[in-house]
């Protein structure tokens, strides 16, 4: 099987209802991202990012996968297929998705302050005073603004391994992430409703379950002629 490596972003969760990262107003969920994506606005306001990180956790229990999703994890049955996510739902995985690399955290988890304890905690809270076994207060298992990406490398690893690229539901402006398409010399495929040129990229211009529409009848169509 040919190794397909697909890189989403917040547009491929956007019609299971939940809020892109940065919609137009420059606000999540009401929210500025330096707010509640920023390790300096944990260390200042841990009762907010607390708050609204149990807040997402609480919305995510109630969306379910939409078709992209479950395209995505059909594809397993035709393609050797890696996800490498910025996303921190976990909709890849309610869809059947079998290897998910999350760059930025997973909303179901919590962690100590150091990053090395990690406990899945489902969809319930954290709250104030909520202490990890070393003692810190437990924290949304979320890679912020000003933090290092861990998984990175372990992406890179990935993308260079692809017999095929696809980018879906991400609009390449978040960094180091966005860079991992330099890592391949593979045909990259881009799906997104308002996309820019990209040299030497296939853009398919269309929403997230649609675009995933029409790459599994171009490339399934493809192994089987």
């Amino acid at each position: 099987m040919k190794h397909l490596v697909v890189f989403t972003g917040a547009g491929v969760s956007a019609e299971s209802g939940i809020s892109t990262f940065r919609d137009s107003d420059g606000l999540w969920e009401n929210y500025s991202v330096q707010q509640v994506a920023h390790i300096d606005s944990w260390h200042t306001n841990k009762a907010l990012m607390l708050d609204f990180y149990n807040q997402r956790r609480k919305q995510l229990q109630q969306v379910e996968p939409n078709e992209a999703h479950l395209i995505l994890a059909e594809l397993e049955q035709h393609f050797k297929v890696s996800i490498i996510t910025q996303n921190v739902d976990n909709l890849h995985e309610r869809a059947g998705s079998s290897t998910v690399i999350h760059l930025h955290g997973e909303l179901t988890k919590a962690c100590n302050e150091r990053k090395t304890e990690v406990i899945d905690i489902a969809y319930g809270d954290i709250n104030l005073g909520d202490k990890a076994s070393d003692g810190s207060q437990l924290r949304p298992f979320i890679v912020w603004f000003g933090e290092q990406v861990p998984m990175f490398d372990k992406a890179i690893d990935i993308v260079q391994t692809a017999d095929i690229l696809l980018v879906i539901g991400t609009s390449l402006q978040v960094y180091p992430a966005a860079s991992l398409i330099n890592y391949t010399d593979a045909p990259i495929y881009l799906i997104d409703p308002k996309p820019e040129p990209r040299k030497g990229v296939t853009i398919i211009q269309a929403k997230a379950s649609e675009g995933m529409r029409q790459f599994f009848r171009e490339q399934v169509g493809k192994l089987t002629s």
